[in-house]
């Protein structure tokens, strides 16, 4: 098994076929337009489970990104780089 890293920037298409979904993620180019970075494809009785994992993160993501009280600018910035779960 290969382990690659795709960054995208969102979805180009999405479709279903013979039990797998198939997501394409895209790339933004400098003129705007989207290019086809890569695919994700996961198992159709996997995919409600791996959307749960996403909202999940996106939760996280967000209540880090949500002060706790208005602090100063210069504290307010996002740190560069976390994780998520149980690790450090």
């Amino acid at each position: 098994m290969t382990n690659a890293t795709i960054f995208a920037d969102g979805l180009v298409e999405a479709s279903v076929q013979h039990g797998v979904v198939r997501l394409t993620l895209g790339q933004v180019q400098a003129d705007g337009a989207p290019r086809p970075a890569g695919q994700l494809c996961v198992p159709v009785v996997q995919m409600a489970a791996l959307a749960r994992s996403l909202a999940a993160v996106v939760a996280q993501i967000e209540a880090r990104a949500r002060p706790a009280a208005a602090p100063p600018a210069a504290e307010a910035a996002l740190p560069g780089a976390f994780t998520f779960g149980d690790r450090p």
